[in-house]
């Protein structure tokens, strides 16, 4: 729940951006900003995180290493800092020559305004960089709780620059509200992880002595290099991006935004949550059950993602105007998102997807695969850009984000299942077929409803608008789960017993309820 109300704030945050600023200068200084500082976060701490630290962490921690795991903890948090502090410094001195080749197509200066955001945003990797290393241990832990909160604080940060910090700083509040959300995703983090047995030790160089600390680095630098490839795909769509007319950067961003709702809530958190189990399985040996475990995660995946992916597809108009169309966002603002959520959803199912299987690889300690794969992908994305922007504008940087994106999970599904033959093909393409009739039966249905609202209610106001979608997406909701219990979908018996277990667990926290915390 936590992780739905992230991904829900974040479009809150989207539609006081919107609101407030429009899709102009101000919003595509803000989101060209973010490049530097994003690749900093993503090179230095993602790689570690998702391929390197968990895998170790959780390999101590299941051989009851707890003082070693600890120490690779410190270790890594010290190595971290002090890579993202230099490099920091490095980018903020050299931010005006930096910009120029970021944002080419940008007038002097609003070049130099996306420098002075980047200086000022460079806070936030530092920051995040240390809450990376407390998910990971609590991920590590099966602790998902607060680890889903964090990211909330991270958008409660930023609507405070927006709508508070902006007042008093102008647009530069915005920068300031995203180091505060950094400082906010890091500092809920804290408590956990203290409580879990955390303590920091302050050893410079001591992590140049640390076995584990160097297998780490060592396993991260491939997944760094395929980071790297994907982090040059958004330096490419900002590149290109600041060629067009103003608002173009910002408009790509927003219509990223809304699919990315349901990517980071399916298709990452699913593979996040799996992810240790995997790992496990891995240093077990136990391909059987591995494969067992990754099918399942699969299917689950597609569940979910297939019949989101059709709805936002036939309701993506009414999506762009609930949650943006206000204020500053304007009609010609609301045709542009409109027309790129529509390319970008198309590979919503394979950015969804590319979480689970990437990790699928870190936990069998390859990270070589992933690399070359993103390598490939991403020369598919830069030669479509170049094809495709002259004609479609935004939209050619969609289209070419979504080729390269399915291009990228089908050949990551394919190697993975040639290496790993106990991979349920069979069981994936049968599930496959059976939920996609379902979602596609569903849609028809949206559709239809889409239409007779528009037919009885007036669609030109907010609340014609939100009811057209409101109604449709249930109606095509209901017929959706009553199809998947027609065609016996066990994905759909997965969902009912785990929402059964989650609610009757509830009921007896509150029953043996006697004036104490219930399960502490």
């Amino acid at each position: 729940m936590a992780g739905v109300a992230s991904r829900v704030l974040g479009l809150v945050r989207d539609r006081i951006l919107a609101s407030q600023f429009g899709a102009g200068d101000t919003l595509d200084i803000y989101y060209a900003a973010f490049r530097i500082p994003d690749l900093l976060y993503n090179l230095l701490i993602l790689g570690a995180m998702s391929a390197a630290f968990i895998p170790v962490f959780t390999s101590l921690i299941s051989k009851e290493k707890k003082d070693e795991a600890w120490e690779l903890a410190s270790g890594i948090l010290n190595l971290q800092t002090i890579l993202l502090v230099a490099f920091s410094v490095v980018v903020a001195c050299f931010a005006p020559v930096i910009m120029r080749f970021l944002t080419p197509g940008f007038p002097i200066e609003k070049m130099e305004s996306v420098g002075i955001f980047t200086r000022i945003m460079l806070l936030s990797p530092i920051l995040l960089g240390i809450s990376a290393i407390y998910g990971g241990i609590l991920v590590s832990l099966k602790k998902f709780l607060i680890y889903s909160l964090a990211p909330l604080m991270y958008n409660i940060g930023i609507i405070i620059g927006a709508l508070f910090f902006v007042k008093f700083l102008g647009p530069i509040g915005l920068a300031w509200g995203v180091v505060l959300g950094a400082f906010l995703h890091m500092l809920i983090q804290y408590p956990a992880v203290k409580f879990s047995g955390f303590k920091f030790t302050l050893k410079l160089l001591h992590f140049a002595k640390n076995e584990d600390v160097k297998k780490v680095f060592y396993l991260m630098i491939p997944r760094t290099m395929a980071i790297a490839v994907t982090q040059i795909n958004l330096l490419i769509i900002t590149i290109f991006a600041s060629t067009l007319k103003s608002g173009s950067l910002t408009v790509f961003n927003f219509a990223n935004n809304i699919q990315s709702a349901p990517l980071g809530i399916f298709g990452i958190s699913f593979a996040i949550a799996v992810f240790p189990m995997l790992s496990s399985c891995a240093a077990k040996n136990d391909e059987k059950e591995f494969s067992k475990i990754f099918s399942e995660t699969f299917l689950k995946v597609l569940f979910f993602i297939i019949p989101i992916s059709i709805f936002i597809f036939i309701l993506r108009a009414q999506i762009v105007r609930v949650f943006l169309g206000s204020g500053k966002f304007d009609w010609e603002d609301t045709h542009l998102t409109v027309a790129t959520l529509g390319f970008l959803i198309i590979s919503l199912f394979a950015q969804s997807l590319i979480p689970l299987l990437t990790r699928s690889f870190y936990a069998l300690q390859n990270t070589k695969i992933p690399f070359y794969v993103a390598l490939v992908s991403e020369t598919i994305n830069i030669l479509l850009v170049i094809m495709l922007i002259g004609k479609f504008s935004v939209q050619g940087l969609a289209i070419a984000f979504s080729v390269s994106s399915i291009a990228n999970a089908s050949i990551l599904f394919f190697v993975l299942r040639l290496k790993h033959k106990l991979i349920e093909g069979g069981k994936i393409l049968l599930g496959f077929f059976k939920i996609s009739l379902a979602a596609v039966g569903a849609g028809v249905i949206i559709q239809m409803a889409k239409m007779a609202v528009a037919n009885t209610m007036d669609i030109d106001t907010f609340v014609g608008i939100f009811m057209q979608f409101f109604l449709a997406g249930l109606l095509g909701s209901v017929v959706f789960v009553y199809l998947c219990f027609r065609l016996d979908i066990e994905e759909l018996r997965h969902f009912q017993h785990s929402m059964t277990r989650k609610i009757f667990r509830a009921k007896n926290s509150i029953s043996e309820d006697t004036g104490e915390i219930s399960g502490i």
